[in-house]
């Protein structure tokens, strides 16, 4: 039995029982993880660049590219090294770190999710007071309301969970760090606290998402009364994915901070895990942006302006 103060390093669940099973999910993540650096970069350098994008509902993609660039680039890397030098360990400050980014970025993107949910609400059912009510100076509180908060709450957690006293050992059944996962090492009794903050945590993130979803409502209502056919489809074909993720991201995350331990277990949390930390940051670059001929136009005089300058 060990207590927190002698834990030096944690080690993760290892992805695979073979060398070729590590070196199969190395390339996969690495896929992954080019896959959403490649599209969420290039939404970033396209709406920082293109003046024709300097709109709120741009400069509200703008900022979660950036976080879905941060949540990605907390967990799979680690992941990849493991996997690659065949490796689990994982130092206790370097966990601490990456609780604490990986809750700091995913609570600022939720609370952005929800901020541009009233974005296309405003912009669909009240056109007329857009520009009063999304002004380029609330549009900024809001993103540093999210950002602010999102820090503010990861803080809260980390504090919180790394205080506990550690007697389960130094081992955790997931690929990453995770607030449960800790928990689980804890003494018997001691993180009541940090369960009853969890509990409050995900209250509110069904708050908002009951926000999200009446906001969802009235837009397809407005929709709906459309007299053009090829209208009411592109805002389905926008509107519908949009709401698909931010369920997927609430409910996997929900349900991996409030599972019971007796259910717990490596497939089941791994499976989880990664529908709320990978596949979000992979798939909202495509669902958000890229289906946006806007944003493709703009994507597209990005490449030709550094294929131009290679050339030169």
């Amino acid at each position: 039995m060990s207590n927190s103060s002698s834990i030096s390093e944690f080690l993760l669940l290892p992805l695979g029982n073979t060398r070729q099973l590590q070196l199969l999910h190395f390339w996969l993540l690495l896929g992954i993880y080019l896959a959403s650096l490649l599209g969420n970069g290039l939404i970033s350098i396209a709406v920082a660049c293109d003046q024709c994008l300097h709109t709120p509902m741009y400069f509200f993609l703008l900022n979660l590219a950036l976080l879905d660039l941060g949540c990605i680039s907390t967990t799979l890397p680690k992941a990849m090294a493991n996997a690659l030098w065949d490796t689990r360990a994982i130092s206790y400050t370097g966990c601490a770190a990456q609780i604490f980014f990986l809750v700091f970025l995913s609570s600022a993107e939720y609370s952005l999710l929800t901020v541009m949910s009233y974005d296309r609400y405003v912009a669909i059912c009240k056109p007329l007071h857009y520009g009063t009510l999304l002004d380029s100076r609330a549009c900024a509180n809001m993103a540093a309301a999210a950002w602010g908060t999102g820090a503010l709450y990861s803080l809260l957690h980390t504090i919180n969970t790394f205080s506990l006293p550690l007697c389960q050992g130094n081992v955790l059944n997931q690929f990453f760090c995770e607030i449960p996962q800790i928990l689980k090492l804890s003494c018997s009794g001691s993180y009541h606290r940090e369960v009853v903050l969890l509990i409050f945590s995900v209250s509110l993130a069904f708050g908002c998402y009951v926000f999200i979803v009446v906001s969802y409502v009235q837009i397809f209502m407005a929709v709906l009364r459309m007299p053009s056919e090829q209208g009411r489809h592109k805002a389905f074909s926008t509107c519908l994915p949009h709401l698909a993720v931010v369920s997927l991201f609430v409910s996997t995350a929900c349900f991996a901070l409030l599972k019971p331990f007796s259910i717990s277990s490596p497939l089941l949390d791994l499976t989880v895990a990664l529908l709320y930390s990978v596949v979000p940051p992979a798939v909202n670059p495509f669902i958000y942006s890229m289906r946006n001929w806007e944003v493709r136009d703009a994507v597209r005089k990005v490449i030709t302006k550094c294929q131009l300058s290679q050339l030169c």
